[in-house]
């Protein structure tokens, strides 16, 4: 899969079930539900899901905690557009379960 199968994915109602909980998470971000988003990665303790969280609450305007989780994700506060970094974590996560 490679990002732009996964944005044509935003046409079925739900993620794909081989979708990891992280690129669940993502997607539906993608698709604008940020709450359900959230929801997801927000009890998961790995670097990889606070990375997600941070970036999270960097697009919501919560500095404070997007650095909270940028730190346990061991990951710098991204200087990129949301946008890109959206499309690095979805990349990521693609490639990290051989999607």
């Amino acid at each position: 899969m490679n990002l732009i199968e996964f944005k044509q994915s935003f046409a079925a109602a739900h993620p794909f079930k081989n979708f990891s909980v992280c690129l669940k998470a993502l997607w539906y971000d993608g698709k604008g539900q940020f709450e359900k988003a959230h929801s997801l990665v927000q009890d998961i303790d790995t670097p990889e899901a606070a990375w997600i969280h941070a970036y999270l609450h960097r697009k919501e305007g919560d500095t404070w905690n997007a650095n909270y989780w940028y730190t346990h994700a061991i990951k710098p506060y991204s200087q990129i557009s949301i946008e890109a970094e959206w499309e690095e974590l979805v990349l990521y996560f693609i490639s990290l379960h051989n999607l």
